[in-house]
């Protein structure tokens, strides 16, 4: 069957910023390795035209680069089964978790639950609290287990988001200059100190390995993001933005730096949000949520 004209000329104009996009987030990689002098241009990363940023259908092979929902729902669980040492498997069904303590899953002590696309996996401390989760997702989804145990202390759940380099969607910087710092600048932990205790702990920027990428105002630190490699394979996002700062877009400028560089050393980010947002932010740069993670301490 004949391509219409239209047809080829739109789907040369994907194909030419798929490459595009793989060539700028190349470049901005090789910048993140390379310098922490100069300050980032996220304008750069803006892709002219409407089929760079165009939805496409699922499950279909990509000329610019796309993978398919399965190929990102198969990296995610791969990612999160070698996190528990390789013994755990994803379930549509009965789930039996894997006995660990303090694993990815959740905090020393406390049973760890992740649903990515319907299917879960699971972690707990001991052969007792295994057999509670095992029961609790046999009456309840992963949202819901904390209602099945009323008296247990929860986190979350939180959800799950995760984008490839041609739904990445990147937010140009405007006003602000993006930079780089190591991970451990101390202006990183004054930007925490500002946060607060329990901002700084969820986004867990004190955590990360990769270079920090944040906004001065004033000379002081107002917002950052990094992430951490988890398992050779998935790069978990890292953001934070100073309380007097929020609202102004920061997330997404920052965001935007953070996750070029992941893209660019082959990693799958993956951006944890409980705050609608954040949720909104991490969308708005292209990221999918097709998971949940929950952690439950039943004593």
């Amino acid at each position: 069957m004949a391509i219409p004209p239209a047809a080829r000329r739109e789907a040369l104009g994907a194909t030419a910023a798929g490459a595009q996009l793989r060539e700028r987030i190349a470049h901005w990689h090789r910048w993140g390795t390379s310098t922490t002098a100069h300050p980032l241009d996220a304008a750069a990363l803006a892709i002219a035209g409407p089929a760079a940023g165009r939805a496409r259908p699922a499950h279909s092979a990509m000329d610019d680069g796309r993978m398919s929902d399965d190929q990102i729902v198969a990296r995610a669980r791969r990612m999160w089964v070698e996190l528990l040492g390789g013994a755990a498997r994803f379930s549509d069904g009965e789930v039996t978790p894997v006995l660990a303590q303090g694993a990815a899953l959740a905090p020393w002590g406390w049973a760890g639950v992740v649903e990515v696309a319907g299917s879960v996996i699971a972690s707990a401390p001991d052969e007792r609290v295994a057999r509670m989760v095992r029961e609790g997702l046999a009456k309840a989804g992963v949202a819901e287990l904390g209602a099945v145990f009323p008296e247990a202390r929860v986190l979350g759940p939180v959800a799950l988001a995760y984008l490839d380099e041609a739904e990445f969607r990147p937010v140009a910087a405007g006003e602000w200059a993006v930079e780089q710092l190591p991970g451990s600048d101390p202006a990183l932990r004054r930007l925490e100190e500002a946060a607060g205790e329990d901002d700084t702990q969820e986004a867990g920027l004190f955590e990360i390995g990769s270079p920090a990428f944040v906004v001065r105002v004033d000379g002081e630190v107002v917002a950052a993001a990094g992430y951490q490699v988890w398992a050779g394979r998935g790069a978990h996002l890292s953001v934070l933005t100073a309380p007097a700062w929020r609202g102004r877009g920061l997330v997404r400028v920052t965001g935007t730096a953070a996750t070029a560089h992941a893209l660019g050393a082959g990693l799958l980010p993956q951006w944890r949000a409980r705050v609608p947002a954040s949720r909104r932010a991490a969308v708005a740069l292209g990221y999918r949520e097709i998971g949940s993670q929950l952690a439950i301490d039943l004593g």
